[in-house]
């Protein structure tokens, strides 16, 4: 089985690359390669044999056919410029999230016109779909109406995914994913990013600004819950899916200052006050739009699942990056 990541070099997709090669296989087949697509890698990729990385743009028609051939069978694309980014660059945003996601789909239709069989795609969508005015708590059954570009071209993505689906091209499936924490490495354009550096930074002995008040909510999920949810949603077989190719996955629901206060508990006060707040108009307007109150219930009855609490998410993080929070 032949497995293409593109952004592969991120954290995540990184991390699921990982992941699988420690699997050895998805579903019931053994992986033979994992192809990692983006424009740059970390150290420890080169270190890798069982992984070919390809230094490219997913917006780069000869790249995509270069990556993803015809016998490519599972695709997880999760190349993407975040959401501070896109606001603040329409064009980038519009040529890599919506010209891109085009474009692999293309390739794919291409791959299958040429006698493939229809590769599993697993694509990132975000809860940025939602948006303007949102009941108290959402659900399965709420509306996406982004009210942000990245929002906008990620619904488009979806959209795409399940049209492709219905015409046989892909068997694809799309993951509305909450804010992941704690994100390791270094804070990225994410508006999103504050609610992984409130908690990586200052467990690195670092201060961490934090761009929003402390009643800020966030509807949030580990790095290790969402890689087991990529897998999962490849895994689960085309009929458990239906016509609805998209869902929201599970999470957990902590403002800024809980987070702060499982912070102070697991990793201790001095760790805590090196939390401080500088507000940022332009971070505040992007957040305010997103949702913080989901129901899940179509995603728990598929098997997806949210971490317990927010203490557990920075245990994880501490483990996973052996940390000596101090």
């Amino acid at each position: 089985m032949k497995i293409l990541i593109t952004g592969g070099g991120g954290f995540l997709g990184f991390k699921l690359a990982k992941t699988l090669l420690a699997r050895g296989k998805l579903g019931d087949k053994a992986i033979s390669s994992i192809t990692l697509l983006d424009g740059a890698f970390p150290a420890a990729a080169a270190q890798e044999p069982r992984l070919k990385t390809v230094v490219g743009d997913v917006s780069d028609a000869k790249t995509l056919a270069g990556v993803c051939t015809p016998d490519t069978d599972g695709v997880f694309h999760l190349a993407a410029v975040v959401s501070g980014a896109a606001e603040a660059d329409f064009d980038l945003g519009m040529r890599v999230n919506l010209k891109g996601m085009e474009l692999l789909l293309e390739q794919m239709r291409q791959n299958v016109k040429s006698g493939a069989r229809p590769p599993r795609l697993v694509y990132t969508s975000s809860v940025a779909a939602f948006g303007g005015t949102l009941p108290a708590v959402l659900d399965d059954t709420t509306i996406a109406n982004p009210q942000t570009s990245y929002g906008a071209q990620k619904v488009i993505g979806e959209y795409l995914v399940t049209d492709y689906t219905r015409k046989g091209m892909i068997d694809g499936r799309s993951l509305r994913l909450p804010t992941i924490v704690v994100r390791a490495g270094k804070p990225n354009a994410a508006a999103s990013s504050f609610a992984s550096g409130i908690i990586r930074e200052p467990l690195n002995g670092v201060v961490s600004e934090c761009p929003v008040s402390p009643d800020t909510g966030v509807w949030l999920l580990s790095p290790r819950r969402v890689v087991d949810s990529f897998i999962h949603a490849w895994e689960l077989p085309t009929e458990a899916w239906g016509t609805q190719r998209w869902l929201n996955l599970p999470g957990i629901t902590a403002s800024v200052a809980q987070m702060v206060e499982a912070l102070r508990r697991v990793g201790g006060e001095a760790v805590a006050k090196r939390v401080v707040y500088k507000a940022d108009a332009r971070i505040q307007a992007i957040v305010k739009t997103w949702p913080v109150n989901f129901r899940t219930p179509r995603a728990l009855a598929m098997g997806f699942k949210p971490d317990p609490d927010v203490d557990s998410v920075i245990r994880d993080y501490i483990a996973d990056e052996n940390i000596k929070p101090g």
